[in-house]
């Protein structure tokens, strides 16, 4: 599966902000769990949100102020993200794990995940 995020972009401390990532290929798009990680500069990758066609997950960092949603028609996911802050600030990549191999725990391991877009960035000016 192919995957492509935007959204990114500058954003002060308590705004708002909606990131996307569409799959591509011949995929069964409710056959993968689909997750956000994000990467700040000198940090590890570190897991955001996942979800797959029956639950979904959020790291605490970010419990309340994060939404992750899947559009199956579009073979979208989206992560509403309200209320940044200048820690929010990152590389943020979507990644995506075929049910078949993981089934649908939710895995907040980077290297679960078999296929990743290429990223985009959110810089939270505060």
């Amino acid at each position: 599966v192919q995957l492509q995020a935007s959204g990114g972009g500058l954003v002060q401390a308590g705004g708002s902000l909606s990131l996307s990532c569409v799959a591509s290929g011949r995929i069964f798009f409710d056959s993968y769990n689909m997750a956000w990680f994000r990467q700040a500069p000198g940090k590890e990758r570190e897991f955001v949100a996942a979800a797959s066609s029956r639950t979904a997950s959020y790291a605490d960092s970010v419990q309340g102020r994060f939404t992750i949603s899947r559009d199956y028609s579009k073979k979208t996911t989206y992560l509403q993200m309200t209320n940044v802050k200048f820690e929010d600030t990152a590389v943020y990549y979507c990644a995506a794990a075929p049910i078949r191999s993981v089934g649908y725990t939710i895995s907040k391991s980077p290297s679960t995940y078999e296929s990743w877009g290429q990223g985009t960035k959110l810089t939270v000016s505060s």
